[in-house]
């Protein structure tokens, strides 16, 4: 059964390279760098996949590929486990937790935390980006426009599409 519409990262510690969890399908990446070059020449993984450890870091920082890949915000629980155990939490919880999220209003989108984590250490008054922003915005002595952020349209249809993908799933 492919456990869609899940995409996770996975570490082989051994021979330290990333494993991708694309909608089912393993794929490995050349190097342990995750961006769209790696993604273009990934291949399959054919090894062992008990060696296989759910990464604890699921966001992508490559733009591009964020919009490949939906890597979700996993429970700390079950970061750092094997990829056996990943799928049996996943077959019997990982609906139900995806879903309770959404019906939440809550993103599980991986990539979606880290940028809201940024903007809330953008907004704490002590913050060095915070800071540095102030600085230069101090400089220019401008009008601050705000101009509606590209990240937030993608995520914005990443998650209605695995809103739309979830919820008309039968449990």
């Amino acid at each position: 059964m492919p456990l869609r519409p899940i995409d996770a990262v996975f570490v082989h510690s051994k021979q330290r390279l990333y494993v991708v969890y694309y909608r089912g399908e393993l794929w490995q990446l050349p190097r342990m760098k995750i961006d769209d070059r790696s993604w273009q020449n990934r291949r399959p993984y054919k090894d062992d996949s008990s060696s296989l450890y759910l990464s604890i870091h699921q966001a992508i920082s490559d733009p591009v590929l964020a919009q490949k890949l939906r890597t979700l915000d996993l429970p700390v629980a079950i970061r750092g486990s094997t990829l056996p155990r990943f799928e049996a939490w996943w077959e019997a919880h990982g609906f139900k937790w995806l879903k309770d999220r959404l019906l939440a209003g809550e993103s599980p989108l991986a990539a979606q935390q880290t940028t809201a984590s940024a903007k809330v250490l953008n907004a704490q008054p002590n913050s060095v980006i915070n800071h540095q922003t102030n600085s230069y915005a101090e400089k220019d002595n401008e009008e601050r426009v705000s101009i509606p952020s590209a990240d937030t349209d993608i995520f914005a249809h990443m998650l209605a599409e695995l809103t739309d993908e979830v919820l008309e799933q039968k449990f």
